[in-house]
């Protein structure tokens, strides 16, 4: 950087503050020069469109409350850049710039693009904001592949009319929040495929009307939250062969569709009121069954629900019903001793009511029993000469079954072993009616 390639930034400040001639708006080019000073256009109006590419900025350009054209920064190193509240009428862009200071743009309004990618931002081993973009309002997309930051990415509050893609990009801020993207409105997607992030993510309040996609993304913050998506709106979740090292917290979340598998999640989760339309991939109940039971606030029964309905919504019944039984097991646990006995015993007897032919079952084994044990020592008649022909079958459905009457208990009398059987039977059957018809009431209620 010797003299011939050094441009006092004083000079272009006022190159870039002459008006227009006639009409003709020139714009102001510089490549590969060295900017000594600082470049102060603090609430400048600049009808100019500004190209310094390939540049080496001394001090931090400012541009704080200006009005400007166009800006392209390129290539080059700038310390810093203080722009809050800046107009930009077409595209800012800092495509493949190394800036280890903060880049402010808080309350900015880009009519264009806001382009970072390839980006080298921050210092390795500093913890601090690298990027701060709250509250700011962007006419097109956010366009950040590929870029790395050693630092926090704040975009809190902001609103993007097109799509914000980080796709590959490099996050870190280990103990702190990555990437800060709180109250975000996008009018299309978040892309973050093949993305490293370091530090929290946060999409709370977010409303993101196309796709947030991690396909193959890598989230890790064991110690904090990796995933927090609490009360976002968004259209569909893809974490296809993605892999999130510490906890998700996605309560009250509102997701048309959400594609994960259990095992991209690697921490606690809180799901208590995440809704969505669709489940996907396509998997057992069971597997996911086991990620409800990692909620950390403990038995949710409202995941549960969602869970179900998510399979209804697919046409698998049986895995619904699958979810409905593990969601009563839980709460059993979560139950008073003598209330578990009562639930156990609807268990093992009727699933709760979702497993109806295991009372058939039972129903059939008792009386299999039942009918052999009489067959072979009919029991008394009560009077001789006025009761019917014994039959075993039908003598112990009338034990069985409590509301039909076939006449045969009443004509006959047992005794002995027979007697403490007629006990079980009756008492079983008893059991057997309660525990169906708590079942089906449970279901028609849900129904």
């Amino acid at each position: 950087w010797g003299a011939g390639r050094t441009l006092r930034a004083e000079v272009l400040r006022k190159l870039l503050l002459r008006p227009a001639v006639d009409g003709e708006v020139g714009a102001l080019r510089v490549t590969g020069a060295r900017i000594a000073g600082a470049l102060n256009l603090q609430y400048a109006a600049v009808e100019h469109p500004i190209r310094l590419m390939a540049c080496h900025f001394e001090n931090v350009p400012v541009l704080y409350g200006a009005r400007v054209r166009q800006v392209n920064l390129s290539n080059s190193f700038l310390p810093g850049l203080s722009a809050a509240t800046v107009r930009v009428d077409g595209v800012l862009r800092l495509t493949d710039c190394r800036i280890p200071g903060q880049i402010r743009l808080g309350g900015a309004r880009l009519s264009g693009a806001f382009f970072l990618e390839r980006a080298r931002l921050g210092r390795e081993g500093v913890q601090e904001e690298v990027l701060h973009l709250n509250h700011s309002v962007i006419d097109d997309d956010v366009w950040g592949p590929d870029v790395v930051a050693h630092g926090e990415i704040r975009l809190n509050g902001a609103s993007v009319t097109g799509r914000v893609n980080l796709d590959g990009a490099g996050v870190r801020n280990p103990g702190g929040r990555a990437l800060d993207a709180e109250n975000l409105t996008v009018g299309s997607d978040v892309i973050a495929t093949r993305a490293r992030f370091e530090g929290e993510v946060s999409f709370r309040g977010a409303t993101i009307p196309g796709l947030l996609v991690f396909t193959e993304a890598r989230l890790s913050d064991p110690d904090g939250c990796a995933l927090r998506a609490t009360s976002a709106a968004i259209g569909e979740v893809w974490l296809r062969e993605a892999r999130v090292d510490g906890p998700v917290n996605a309560l009250r979340g509102r997701f048309g569709l959400l594609h994960v598998t259990p095992s991209a999640l690697g921490g606690e989760v809180w799901l208590d009121g995440l809704t969505y339309g669709s489940l996907t991939p396509r998997l057992p109940a069971k597997a996911r069954i086991a990620m409800l039971e990692r909620d950390a606030e403990g038995y949710v029964p409202h995941a549960y629900e969602q869970l179900a309905a998510a399979y209804r919504q697919a046409g698998d019944d049986r895995a619904a019903r699958n979810v409905q039984l593990a969601k009563q097991r839980r709460y059993r646990s979560t139950r008073p001793w003598y209330a578990r006995m009562w639930g156990y015993l609807q268990d093992v007897t009727v699933g709760y009511g979702f497993r109806p032919m295991w009372a058939a079952a039972w129903l059939a084994g008792l009386l299999t029993v039942g009918t052999a044990v009489f067959g072979l020592h009919h029991p008394e008649p009560l009077k001789a000469g006025e009761h019917p022909p014994f039959n075993a079958l039908f003598y112990t459905l009338d034990l069985l079954l409590p509301i039909i009457d076939f006449g045969q208990e009443k004509a006959f009398k047992t005794a002995g072993g027979q007697q403490w059987l007629a006990y079980s039977l009756i008492i079983t059957g008893w059991v057997l009616a309660t525990t169906i018809a708590a079942g089906v009431t449970r279901t028609l209620s849900r129904q």
